[in-house]
């Protein structure tokens, strides 16, 4: 099946891939790793919600925006490479916007993490990962998610 499918089958559907915010692209493949960029919760070019999570953001939309996040990170990857060769996802950076003292960052990047392993399965879907509380993120956003993934050979 198809990742478009997978996507579909979910109720997701693939977005646009967003547009660099700074002197970078949003993706790089080298020879069968994809980079990808961090990705940001957004919407037709618009975080879907700023602020810091416990104060503005709850940590359930924050746990859905870092599930955009990866879904970002894909639409990033179709500008190098065809989703469907996708064969592993290596690694996850997740990072979170918090209030000074919020330590729950884990849960919340497994809106990212959840959503590969429902997409790639349990053995190319789970990944390497890093999960990190940070005092500021661009554009006010709460979350942002980094990707390494291993195309088909």
């Amino acid at each position: 099946m198809s990742l478009k499918n997978k996507l579909q089958e979910l109720g997701l559907t693939l977005p646009t891939a967003a547009l660099p915010v700074a002197a970078y692209v949003p993706a790089v493949k080298t020879g069968n790793l994809v980079f990808v960029a961090g990705q940001l919760p957004l919407v037709d070019g618009k975080i879907v919600k700023e602020g810091k999570v416990g104060k503005e953001v709850t940590p359930d939309e924050a746990k859905k925006m870092a599930q955009l996040c990866a879904l970002n990170a894909i639409a990033a990857i179709s500008l190098v490479a065809d989703i469907d060769q996708i064969e592993k996802i290596v690694r996850v950076g997740g990072f979170v916007n918090g209030i000074p003292g919020f330590t729950a960052i884990p849960p919340i990047i497994n809106g990212a993490s959840e959503l590969f392993i429902k997409l790639f399965g349990e053995v190319n879907g789970k990944h390497a990962r890093t999960a990190i509380g940070v005092a500021e993120l661009p554009l006010n956003s709460p979350v942002e998610v980094e990707v390494l993934v291993e195309l088909k050979s």
